[in-house]
């Protein structure tokens, strides 16, 4: 069974991480919460989640997943041991998604180097050498990056068809009656 990783940090975007949990999980993917605080994380809009395991950097996973929402953003971009697995795992080919404002973590680890991306209108600054896109979803190799709450639903199914393919995704789609896909390729 394929296994996804999704950090959280105080003040995550509860949409965008959650979303996320739902449909992979719809789609067979085991999806692991992991905290890089403590068990209980709160996001920005109050909704309080309790993690399934608090962060050790030695996290196996085919994806790996950051969610918005600020400060959250800020505690992922701050923990430098995240980093350094996010940099291991892009090499090894690991699927890496990012939303919202998430994609700045991405941008600020030198992991969009001449790639598309988007991010949450505004903080564009932050995408380091990256191709910057206005599409809801940018898939770019091995990273996937969205814009934010409203593009929620075509990123974890483009997560999802990345890892259990898109006949996968296009049955969860159907099953929620999303319409999909919606994204930019190079």
């Amino acid at each position: 069974m394929k296994k996804a990783a999704i950090f959280l940090a105080n003040g995550f975007e509860e949409v965008e991480a959650l979303t996320a949990v739902d449909l992979l999980r719809r789609g067979g993917v085991e999806v692991e919460m992991i905290s890089i605080q403590n068990w209980r994380v709160t996001g920005r809009s109050g909704i309080a989640v309790e993690a399934d395991t608090l962060f050790t950097g030695k996290e196996e996973a085919d994806c790996y997943l950051l969610p918005g929402g600020m400060p959250g953003t800020k505690f992922l971009q701050e923990q430098q041991t995240l980093g350094a697995l996010l940099q291991e795992k892009v090499a090894q080919g690991k699927i890496i998604g990012a939303i919202c404002a998430a994609p700045i973590v991405l941008g600020y680890l030198g992991l969009l180097e001449g790639k598309p991306a988007c991010c949450y209108p505004g903080m564009e600054e932050g995408l380091t050498g990256a191709k910057v896109s206005k599409a809801p979803v940018c898939v770019a190799e091995n990273i996937i990056t969205s814009r934010g709450v409203g593009t929620a639903i075509p990123f974890a199914l483009t997560v999802l068809a990345a890892l259990q393919g898109e006949e996968v995704a296009k049955e969860v789609a159907e099953s929620i009656v999303a319409q999909w896909p919606g994204i930019e390729r190079p």
